[in-house]
């Protein structure tokens, strides 16, 4: 056979091997009947880019969901059989609530207290005053705790309560808290606190990644009647007296029987991450009924219905004079883009407040790639100028506030593991009001876009394209 038969016939099979290879993993890919664009998407790296565009697909793409998803619907079910009857209550934006929780499962409740708690410095007073009064269990979950002044302070609070006799399990994100070693945690171990790694990076796993898969939670629940919730990590950036220019972020401190259901979601997630399963009556007090209409809201990767994303897009759908929306990541599908230019198409008072400068240059350039259609619209567009904004909040009409961890963006919709608490009052919306009114004084508006160069209405553009894979 002459060379350039050889050449013929090697050619020949490895179109066939490259065909093959299409054929099988487009048809897997198929199959999993996602958004057409994020198929079409990840079909052409993987014709485009072979082997790279398979490595970046087994690393991050979307197989192992369904997996995760089964492993957690079994926890959950162990669950709930140990759990007492919980009451739910509130009739007011009912057709929501129902919403709510046909997709997270988690029914409508009522908070006795809900504090507002804006930044970093007044999280972290009123996180260690309530961890230094516990008396029978600290349970926390955070996607960061760095090994810094605040991450120490934290460590040195869960370690005086654990000698005290107090049980306290740590929950952590494997990549979120990556950077904590053995010199941080060994006090921890010593002191008798369970810790457990939520998706931990080990090269043993590489068959399986969760690289993509991350619990972006942040909650802590002390005695079964105290929570934290929100936006805010463990670390020193988020703290204006340890950081000039330190994130500006919101969390919340609640009391009441939405306790019980912020008990659940941990204990989930402990259960799940590979800590013992805890039983104790006194994880479960008796809490009397609160006048706060209080849901707790949770998605990921393991549940179908993007519950976040659902109860956000129907929020906004109902409402009927204003929407104000802050996020630090705005990378929205059709449906939520859609539900804010309706809205303001309505005449409804529309306000969208995003962070000047981001930590991430793609994700901040795929957000004003959506900037002329709001606009048109007629969305108010605001960027925050004095440090990251990483507040993460819904206000609509005078009384419906959703808080916590999800950002507006696909990765918190759809591959994050967020939690979220719908909250119906006027006081608090009120409160929440003047919070972001005071953003808005340090923000600039954006009224147009004409005057932007070319090269940065491209890069936008083209960071738009990878909106399905952020």
């Amino acid at each position: 056979m002459s060379p350039t038969e050889l050449l013929a016939h090697f050619s020949l099979v490895l179109g066939l091997m490259w065909g093959g290879y299409l054929l099988l993993l487009g048809a897997w890919i198929v199959l999993q009947k996602r958004e057409p664009i994020a198929t079409v998407s990840w079909l052409l790296a993987l014709a485009l880019l072979p082997v790279i565009g398979l490595l970046i697909y087994h690393l991050l793409g979307p197989q192992r969901i369904h997996r995760q998803r089964l492993r957690r619907l079994r926890a959950r079910a162990g669950l709930q059989r140990a759990l007492p009857a919980f009451v739910a209550s509130g009739e007011d934006r009912a057709s929501l609530a129902r919403l709510a929780q046909a997709s997270a499962g988690l029914p409508q409740s009522t908070a006795s207290a809900v504090e507002l708690l804006v930044g970093g410095a007044a999280t972290y007073d009123a996180l260690l005053q309530a961890i230094a009064s516990a008396r029978q269990h600290v349970h926390l979950e955070y996607y960061i705790v760095e090994p810094d002044h605040s991450g120490l302070a934290l460590r040195d609070a869960l370690v005086e309560r654990a000698a005290a006799g107090v049980q306290v399990r740590l929950l952590l994100d494997g990549f979120g808290s990556s950077r904590l070693g053995l010199a941080f945690l060994a006090p921890l171990a010593a002191a008798g606190v369970e810790i457990a790694w939520f998706h931990p990076l080990h090269l043993r796993r590489l068959w399986r990644p969760r690289i993509n898969l991350r619990n972006h939670r942040k909650l802590v629940v002390i005695d079964g009647d105290t929570a934290f919730a929100g936006g805010i990590n463990i670390h020193d950036e988020a703290d204006a007296r340890r950081h000039a220019a330190a994130h500006q972020d919101l969390h919340l401190r609640l009391q009441g029987r939405v306790v019980r259901w912020l008990q659940l979601c941990f204990i989930e997630d402990w259960y799940y991450a590979g800590g013992r399963l805890p039983r104790s009556d006194a994880l479960w007090p008796g809490l009397p009924r609160g006048a706060i209409a209080a849901q707790v809201v949770t998605s990921g990767p393991d549940a179908p219905w993007e519950a976040i994303h659902r109860v956000m897009v129907e929020a906004i759908h109902q409402a009927g004079r204003r929407v104000w929306l802050v996020t630090p990541y705005f990378v929205p599908g059709e449906a939520a883009r859609m539900a804010l230019t309706s809205a303001a198409l309505r005449g409804l008072d529309v306000r969208l407040l995003l962070p000047r400068r981001s930590d991430s240059r793609i994700v901040s350039a795929a957000a004003r790639s959506y900037y002329d259609e709001l606009l048109a619209a007629g969305v108010r567009i605001f960027e925050y100028r004095p440090s990251l904004l990483h507040s993460k909040a819904l206000l609509i009409d005078a009384e419906l506030c959703l808080l916590g961890s999800a950002n507006f963006d696909m990765r918190s919709f759809r591959l994050n593991f967020e939690l979220g608490l719908l909250l119906q009052d006027r006081t608090l919306a009120t409160q929440l009001e003047a919070v972001i009114e005071s953003d808005l004084q340090h923000s600039d508006e954006i009224t147009s876009t004409a005057d932007k160069r070319l090269p940065a209405r491209l890069g936008e553009a083209c960071a738009r394209l990878l909106s399905p894979l952020l």
